[in-house]
């Protein structure tokens, strides 16, 4: 049959389910005739972006993803380092934009159902959430709807299933109104013996599904909504989206923790995109064997649903192992005094295909290598985009302004205000082992054991759209250094890094040009600093009708503090202490927050030593390990003012420094002697620390030249000071700072 024929054979069923002609034409091809109602939809969601990443894999090859702390790399369902003693932590990051975009509350929330399931997966019990958010301007009404739905959705799981959410970030931007992001990163431990993959294994072993019973919510979700660009019709996919129980899933996790405990399964992975198509399909691929499924031994909470809708349902709290026939008893043994449903659905087979049966009758037959390995990748065509992609920010800042004025407005500003509003609606404390959570550090630091006996881990997630969108490489790299910069900031030192890819349609050529130069920026920053990437995940098509999103990968990073009681806070604690910057800080306001409301938009933005980074960390760690300093934040949007203006709220105390040094330092090097470059121009690199100023004058003697270490003046007061060597000089009440950091977010939802 000629491949015309064929496709007009098809009825062209196959583009509503988002396959080109020539992927059918490769479908025929690899099967030997048409595929059936049920085949065509296992291969719609096979070879979706979401599940296929057929147009990002090849460039996920050039991120460096060993090292001696690996224990689990990309390839399961989440990725794990050794932290010492037995341990293992898993971590992954991953997106959950388009449903929350149609529908917020259920989107986020599943999101976080789905990022737990991924660790419990891997025999991991999850210990911590965090989110990284991204919504359009708030002066919108459906983007406060949409931040309300999602913030609602994240507490509403997190608090319910009993897992801290002890950080993450929340920024805005105009091209993000149509098309929020909501990135959730989840965080957990285990006994590394304990670590399972999920690869079938063994002819003739029973698979076996768990959990929730299925039925029709979510169908589509990999394809119709995931490997697409939203439109207007978006509000109609709202059956796509999955619906979410966390009490269901807390009796879910409790049932897999304790079933891996008693060794009782071979296997075990999550339902999440594309159902029992992909869990069935990856664990077979894995394991080098087939696996038949009956869907008429799925249990339904819905009546009628068809053998299609069972393999492609996207229901949530589900899981699926691979069990010894002689164990299914023992193992339905500990689901019963769990209340979980455990039902043996098919088995494992020599064959290397997914055969799906109803009744016993065959209903679909594909090769898994068909499933997996066939799935078309495709070259990007990247090109430097002539014109600009995005529209200036909204002017809402004139030139000219006085800079107290200025630092007010600053921190009144959307992306940085305080976002208390928000994660005052989690509970970062459930569990026991949260020792900084959101507000009080610049990286979530928690216990691994409960008597803080085997240290504890730090944990991050970051990332600026903006500044990618700027310049994708530079932003990417800067992304990567932020996260390490805010573990560098508790003592914590990286050991493996996750990340979500967030970007608008990669068949366009300058999206294709973002992705490729954003991935090499991560790729060149994880190779400086020596941190593997161990997972991730990518969420592409991210646009609608007004436009892509900021392209905007997320970096998400755990690591060792080996004494948590030396961590120092993000505020300043004790009047009478000395304020220093240390770091290779070389401020411009190319990119920064201040450009942005003053309604610019950069093409480009200064180049980064990442070798001179990389020492920077190492030294900042350092010093705070020492357990001298009670203060350490680092210089990220807004410049240093913001940095010092965010230290006096957070601890109610003034402070008085001079930064005549900082533009000295500038001029050198070629940059502008402003007084504004040096209060809010950004760039990566510094750390405001404070001591006592015997400890902060030891630290500053100790610089090589290799790590700039300026002393900059004293806590103490009411008030912050900043003297600029110049007539410029910026005076503000910590009290009407305060008022400007707290109402910036929360007024819009007052």
């Amino acid at each position: 049959m000629s491949g015309a024929s064929t496709v007009e054979h098809s009825t062209l069923r196959h583009r509503e389910l988002g396959l080109t002609d020539p992927e059918y034409e490769r479908i025929v091809d690899r099967l030997g005739r048409e595929p059936n109602d049920v085949e065509l939809a296992v291969f719609s969601l096979m070879w979706s972006e979401h599940c296929g990443y057929k147009h990002s894999r090849r460039l996920l090859g050039r991120l460096p993803t060993e090292g001696e702390h690996v224990v689990m790399g990309p390839g399961e369902n989440a990725g794990a380092v050794d932290v010492g003693d037995g341990l293992a932590v898993a971590f992954k990051v991953e997106s959950h934009n388009h449903p929350s975009a149609v529908e917020p509350f259920q989107g986020a929330a599943t999101g976080v159902g789905g990022i737990l399931r991924d660790v419990f997966a891997i025999g991991a019990r999850p210990i911590a959430v965090l989110d990284s958010l991204r919504f359009g301007e708030l002066d919108s009404a459906r983007s406060r709807y949409l931040m309300n739905g999602a913030v609602a959705g994240i507490g509403h799981y997190g608090n319910s299933i009993g897992v801290a959410t002890v950080g993450g970030e929340i920024l805005f931007g105009e091209p993000y109104e149509s098309n929020c992001l909501v990135n959730a990163m989840c965080v957990g431990i285990a006994p590394s013996e304990r670590l399972v993959r999920s690869a079938a294994a063994g002819v003739g072993n029973l698979v076996v599904l768990l959990g929730a019973l299925t039925g029709r919510d979510g169908i589509g979700g990999a394809s119709v909504l995931a490997s697409a660009e939203l439109g207007e019709e978006s509000a109609s996919k709202r059956p796509s989206v999955q619906i979410g129980d966390p009490f269901e899933e807390k009796k879910l996790l409790e049932c897999c923790l304790e079933l891996l405990d008693r060794g009782l399964l071979a296997s075990l992975q999550d339902l999440g995109a594309a159902g029992l198509s992909s869990s069935a399909s990856e664990m077979a691929s894995k394991g080098g064997v087939g696996i038949d499924l009956d869907v008429a031994c799925v249990p339904r909470r819905e009546p009628g649903m068809e053998a299609f809708e069972v393999m492609v349902s996207e229901s949530q709290e589900r899981m699926l192992c691979v069990v010894e026939p002689a164990r299914l008893d023992a193992v339905r043994a500990v689901c019963d005094e769990w209340d979980v449903g455990a039902t043996a659905i098919g088995a494992v087979t020599d064959t290397r295909r997914l055969r799906v049966l109803e009744e016993g009758e065959p209903v679909g037959d594909m090769p898994v290598e068909a499933l997996i390995d066939d799935c078309p990748l495709y070259d990007l065509a990247p090109q430097r985009p002539v014109s600009p992609v995005y529209a200036a920010p909204r002017a809402r800042l004139e030139a000219g302004t006085a800079l107290g004025e200025t630092l007010l407005a600053l921190l009144r500003s959307e992306n940085i205000a305080s976002k208390r509003w928000a994660y005052e609606q989690y509970d970062g404390l459930v569990g026991s082992r949260t020792v900084r959570r959101s507000g009080s550090a610049d990286a979530a630091v928690l216990h691994l054991t409960h008597d803080g006996t085997s240290g504890a881990i730090a944990v991050s997630i970051d990332g600026n759209g903006r500044r990618v969108a700027c310049d994708p490489y530079v932003g990417a790299a800067e992304a990567v250094l932020e996260c390490a910069r805010n573990l560098a900031c508790v003592g914590a030192e990286p050991l493996g890094l996750t990340n979500c890819l967030n970007f608008g349609n990669p068949e366009k050529d300058h999206i294709a040009w973002q992705l490729e130069r954003a991935v090499a920026g991560l790729a060149d920053a994880c190779r400086a600093l020596g941190v593997p990437v161990v997972g991730g995940n990518v969420s592409l098509y991210n646009e609608g009708g007004g436009g892509p999103i900021y392209p905007t990968p997320i970096v998400g990073m755990v690591g060792r503090v080996p004494d948590p009681t030396s961590v120092p806070e993000s505020a300043f604690v004790e009047e009478g202490h000395a304020v220093a910057l240390i770091g290779p800080f070389r401020p411009a306001l190319a990119g920064s927050e201040l450009d942005a409301l003053r309604g610019r938009l950069v093409n480009g933005l200064p180049e980064v030593e990442l070798k001179a980074q990389a020492r920077a960390l190492d030294a900042a760690r350092a010093a705070v390990r020492s357990g001298q300093l009670a203060t350490a934040h680092d210089v990220s949007d807004g410049g240093l003012a913001c940095a010092l203006g965010e230290c006096c709220v957070a601890g109610g105390i003034g402070a008085r420094v001079d930064l005549a040094g900082l533009v000295r330092r500038l001029a050198e090097g070629g940059a502008p002697r402003t007084a504004e470059t040096a209060l809010f121009g950004e760039g990566p690199g510094g750390v405001v620390i404070a001591g006592p100023g015997e400890a902060i004058a030891r630290l500053a003697a100790d610089d090589d030249g290799s790590d700039r270490r300026v002393i900059l003046g004293e806590t103490g007061g009411d008030t912050l000071v900043i003297e600029t060597g110049s007539t410029a000089r910026l005076d503000i009440e910590v009290a009407a700072a305060r008022e400007a950091f707290e109402r910036g977010v929360a007024d819009h939802f007052s």
